[in-house]
């Protein structure tokens, strides 16, 4: 069927708008201007977006800058998209303007349109739906609201939940001692609920990193207007905004110290970007460790079984890969490189105004979402079912030549390297080696050996 239209205008003369669709003129202009990635903002933004709107319209009521019904038929039509409405009507890729004015605009034209139709008059998306905003302080706002939402409700909760399932997992392992390595190679004995606990003191101490970003972030410059300095933005709009989104929220978000810092730079959002970086080293690492303590199953280090979850060749027969470990270093390296976009688009600030925040905002949601998954996959789908082979690391430990530093203050290092090396090169345990190159007695060998004492 041919598509229909129905003609629109805006300040540049008539366009053709797809005749079902909810936004206008300016929207329709992104869509045809920029037809890049097919990618659009996340529904996040799209929500948090039309929260900045419903907060700005209801200070703008309590100000009569609106009329009573103006402003809730514009109310209510941001509560629909809030609640997850109508976002086939936000179809602008994240490369477009640099400032997010057509997702502005495309917000505006949205909340205009469901307004008009429930009032029966006319809703202006400048006059009314944007009035005292700018697309200048309330997408650089919305960066800022859209990531406190996704750290409270997908990674911060991610994350607690991955420690807690790691620190659970050692203590069920507490008394299980296995051989260290340092540089890949045998080193001094480790228990497990110490190796364990290591992987879950990282992820604790990037939560708390993340939590010490998190309120810069909740500092908005909503009220800053074009360039910051709050040009046709009434007296009293900035602390009714706050006290509605604060409310409607349950944060506790505040104005930004410097407006016009906060508009011309996006700092925050790059720190941000960092600490998320830091949570994806710290997956990595301890994905990295789960596969080579997983290798084998025969010819290689076979400490301890990952659930098997999926074949793992289409040619070799009961070939099982650590699929989870996998997946969440794809997800590591992800965020690593949306990282360093970040990192250039934050340097994208050109004097009163940053022009890559869209692409800012899509990366730091992307990064968010992924390592709240990953770190939920890592939790319920590797460490949780996760079984030891208590056999394979006794066999190991019993030969780790690393034991003989617990000779070292009896028969010092050179006369210790050298049962070290003989056990290595004759593959014995390293107690029997010592009873034939030493005079000590047993019990003061075995003791010296033991390899609890050097946990």
């Amino acid at each position: 069927m041919p598509a229909r239209y129905r003609t629109e205008k805006d300040t540049l003369g008539p366009v053709k708008v797809p005749e079902e669709a909810l936004y206008g003129a300016q929207t329709a202009r992104a869509v045809e201007n920029f037809p890049i990635s097919g990618r659009p903002l996340p529904p996040l933004f799209i929500k948090s977006l039309a929260t900045l709107k419903y907060c700005s319209a209801r200070a703008n009521m309590e100000l009569k800058v609106l009329t009573r019904t103006q402003g809730k038929a514009i109310c209510d039509a941001c509560q629909q998209v809030m609640n997850g409405r109508h976002l086939a009507h936000f179809p602008l890729d994240v490369f477009q303007t640099g400032s997010g004015t057509s997702t502005n605009m495309n917000m505006n034209e949205v909340i205009a349109r469901l307004a008009s139709k429930a009032l029966g008059e006319p809703v202006d998306p400048n006059d009314h739906v944007n009035a005292s905003q700018s697309s200048n302080d309330t997408i650089p706002s919305c960066i800022h609201l859209s990531a406190t939402l996704a750290l409270e409700s997908e990674l911060l909760p991610a994350l607690d939940h991955l420690a807690r399932t790691i620190r659970n997992k050692g203590r069920s392992l507490r008394r299980r001692i296995k051989t260290g390595r340092t540089h890949l190679m045998d080193a001094l004995p480790v228990r497990l609920d110490q190796e364990f606990g290591a992987w879950a003191s990282q992820i604790e101490a990037r939560s708390r990193a993340l939590k010490q970003v998190s309120e810069p972030l909740r500092r908005l410059v909503q009220g800053g207007s074009a360039i910051g300095t709050g040009v046709n933005v009434p007296r009293g709009f900035i602390d009714a905004f706050f006290r509605e989104l604060n409310q409607l929220s349950g944060l506790k978000f505040k104005p930004a110290r410097d407006r016009l810092a906060g508009m011309a730079a996006q700092d925050t959002a790059v720190a941000l970007s960092g600490e998320l970086r830091g949570c994806a080293v710290a997956l990595m690492k301890i994905s990295n460790d789960l596969r080579w303590m997983n290798s084998g199953p025969l010819c290689g280090l076979a400490e301890v079984e990952l659930p098997a979850l999926q074949p793992g060749s289409s040619i070799m027969p009961a070939k099982v890969n650590p699929v989870i470990p996998e997946a969440v270093c794809q997800v590591a390296a992800e965020v690593m490189g949306n990282d360093a976009t970040v990192a250039i688009a934050g340097q994208s600030g050109n004097f009163q105004l940053n022009v890559m925040l869209p692409l800012i905002a899509y990366n730091l949601l992307e990064s968010i979402h992924l390592l709240s998954q990953a770190a939920r996959l890592t939790a319920d789908r590797a460490i949780e079912g996760l079984e030891v082979n208590e056999t394979r690391i006794k066999e190991q430990l019993a030969i780790n030549p690393m034991l003989v530093t617990g000779l070292n203050p009896l028969v010092g290092y050179k006369k210790s390297a050298a049962i070290a090396q003989r056990a290595y090169r004759e593959r014995r345990p390293v107690l029997e080696v010592a009873l034939e190159e030493t005079d000590l007695d047993e019990a003061v060998l075995r003791k010296a050996l033991d390899p609890l004492q050097f946990t």
